[in-house]
């Protein structure tokens, strides 16, 4: 899985001038046909990811828009917003109501955050750090996943004094921020795994 920009003519464009390098070995990234067409809540229009293929380790990839998450029918804005309603001390009810989503996706969402929020802070910090621009650092905010926000907004605020409001992947907005850091796995069984944060914006040096 590698997460890239919502235009799918960038997308081709990165693809055809061998930009894309692959997250499992030194090589780059080619067209390999489409993913399935699907339908993703807070996304206007039907989805259908471009497939990639490693010229070096014949390995294939989904390229997903930072607008996504892998396997969840609902957007990266959309997950953000119910992460960002509990750190702001709501409760998974409060936040299905307000968000229209039902009670046991948002507390399956709750729960699995809740059990890598250190981690996952870890990751978007060092995303700030790596940004390469003097920001402050995120002031603790009284609870773990409160901090875990504060961090993400750290990231954020870096990626942007670096690159401007629309960077490598798109607007840089904090659900861009968390989906291309994790390459979409924000919610998936083993991450943050200490590789997943490279996989949305490498591309190939120029020779």
């Amino acid at each position: 899985m590698v997460t890239v920009e919502v235009d799918p003519v960038s997308v081709e464009s990165r693809l055809a001038s061998r930009q894309l390098a692959c997250p499992v070995c030194p090589g780059v990234l080619r067209p390999w046909g489409w993913a399935r067409p699907r339908r993703v809540h807070g996304v206007p229009a039907v989805v259908r990811p471009r497939r990639a293929r490693c010229a070096g380790c014949a390995v294939t990839q989904v390229l997903l828009p930072v607008t996504m998450l892998a396997r969840r029918a609902y957007g990266a804005a959309t997950v953000m917003a119910a992460l960002a309603a509990r750190a702001a001390g709501r409760g998974h009810r409060s936040i299905s109501a307000g968000i229209a989503v039902p009670v046991g996706t948002v507390r399956g969402w709750l729960r699995r955050m809740s059990s890598r929020l250190e981690p996952v802070r870890a990751v978007f910090l060092a995303v700030a750090s790596a940004a390469g621009v003097d920001q402050p650092a995120p002031i603790g905010a009284g609870s773990r996943w409160a901090d875990t926000i504060a961090a993400l907004g750290a990231a954020t605020a870096a990626l942007r004094a670096r690159f401007g409001p629309a960077g490598p992947v798109g607007v840089v907005t904090p659900a861009a921020v968390a989906a291309a850091c994790s390459a979409g796995r924000l919610l998936s069984p083993g991450w943050p795994d200490g590789h997943a944060a490279g996989f949305a914006t490498r591309v190939v040096p120029a020779a």
